[in-house]
């Protein structure tokens, strides 16, 4: 195993999207930076795709909840010499309520994960691809990106900021050699539901949800291709594209909705 060969890093790599967007990556003949809370789950990832791919693997287990996180993990890959060529912010996640009824400490450090957490790992390494030949940054939003989302106030916003977020930087690095792809997938079976306590949602009970490989496929693919914006799913691009034509109003009532449990919540 070569440690000289492309690296890729990412975050929120132990379940969901960032688990098979690692796959995707250790099958091109990437190695890996791999990050996530749980170091268990990622030492049992690391062998893995160590064995299956012969590519070299790197644990830093971290929580991105704590404001040092992407400053030692940078510093991390910086001290075993690795040139993190393709970056990928998957980690970040939700809560599901009315705002008052939440824990806003448990909303503070969303904003930490999803938004500053992000942004600071894209600013440290987009700054070292600049440096050393340019590479790919993959920022995973939502499609709640598009819209206002009551009882997920928060995280909603948050996606919203990693969409525009990313999209002025894709301008800003065109030419330059770095490409930025927004990945915005709709709701997907991972264990984001349980997380976020919303499995009794309409927004998921009872839906035929993508799968997380098929997102994660969709995502890499666009990010290869050097696509700005990735909406997997018909429906999906559908709606998120069309809700420009309503009212704003409109759409935060709708989307009241379908948040709400069908018991009533």
């Amino acid at each position: 195993m070569n440690r000289i060969n492309k690296t890729a890093l990412v975050t929120g790599a132990s379940t969901g999207i960032g688990n098979e967007l690692s796959r995707l990556l250790a099958q091109d003949g990437y190695n890996l930076v791999i990050t996530a809370r749980s170091k268990e789950k990622l030492k049992n990832l690391a062998a893995e795709l160590e064995e299956k791919y012969n590519v070299f693997v790197t644990v830093i287990a971290k929580d991105l909840s704590q404001p040092n996180s992407p400053g030692e993990i940078f510093n991390e890959t910086q001290k075993q010499q690795l040139n993190i060529s393709v970056l990928i912010n998957n980690a970040g996640y939700g809560s599901f309520g009315e705002f008052l009824d939440l824990d806003i400490e448990n909303e503070i450090n969303m904003l930490q994960v999803n938004i500053l957490a992000l942004t600071h790992l894209t600013y440290l390494y987009a700054k070292e691809m600049m440096n050393t030949g340019g590479g790919r940054i993959l920022n995973v939003a939502s499609t709640a990106a598009f819209q206002p989302g009551p009882l997920m106030s928060v995280y909603y916003a948050s996606k919203a900021y990693v969409l525009h977020f990313s999209e002025a930087l894709a301008n800003e690095f065109k030419n330059k050699g770095i490409t930025i792809t927004t990945l915005c997938p709709g709701p997907t079976k991972t264990n984001f539901q349980e997380r976020a306590d919303m499995q009794e949602s309409k927004l998921v009970k009872g839906k035929r949800i993508m799968d997380a490989a098929i997102v994660a496929s969709e995502g890499y693919l666009g990010m290869k291709a050097g696509r700005t914006l990735v909406i997997p799913g018909i429906q999906n691009k559908i709606m998120s594209l069309g809700i420009k034509f309503f009212p704003r109003g409109f759409v935060t009532n709708v989307v009241r909705n379908i948040q709400e449990t069908r018991k009533g919540k």
